[in-house]
């Protein structure tokens, strides 16, 4: 088994897990934060908590990796999103130092839609979902470009642009 693929197996077990059901675990603490706190305090402890979280799993995920290995990380994480059903990503665009890509369809999202949730509650779940990764890869030392989700109920989107820091 190569380097890159036992990088990619430690990462798909940890995403597994921390993705794994999450969907109406995300709502039902938003809502029930909301109901106590009001929409913005929920929205803000939500994504502080989940962007913690991002960083945990990339302190053990990314250990080996440094912050001028932007392709490989999202190599690695490419390997792994599409296996665990976690999203699907496109457009992919790499060179020696760069990786970006797009992700134009995720299960969070589907199963929001699924459940009925309205536009302005998707939105808000969707940025606190983007939390995760921004937590994920800032703590991995590369550049990081922001996630942009794009709301609606539409296939929607989000751009992923990892860098390495001496590039």
């Amino acid at each position: 088994m190569t380097e890159h693929a036992v990088r990619a197996e430690k990462l798909a077990a940890e995403l597994d897990s921390a993705f794994r059901n999450r969907a109406d675990l995300y709502r039902l603490m938003l809502d029930e934060l909301a109901t106590e706190l009001g929409d913005a305090k929920a929205e803000e402890i939500l994504v502080r908590a989940i962007e913690k979280r991002g960083r945990e799993v990339a302190d053990l995920a990314f250990a080996s990796f440094g912050p001028n290995d932007a392709r490989a990380i999202g190599e690695a994480f490419l390997a792994v999103s599409p296996d665990g059903g976690r999203m699907y990503p496109t457009d992919v665009e790499r060179s020696d130092h760069h990786i970006a890509f797009k992700v134009k369809r995720c299960p969070l999202k589907d199963a929001w839609v699924g459940a009925g949730v309205g536009d302005d509650r998707l939105a808000t779940l969707c940025r606190i979902a983007g939390a995760f990764d921004r937590g994920l890869f800032e703590a991995t030392g590369v550049r990081f470009d922001n996630v942009t989700w794009t709301p609606g109920h539409g296939s929607g989107c989000c751009h992923i642009c990892l860098t390495d820091r001496d590039a």
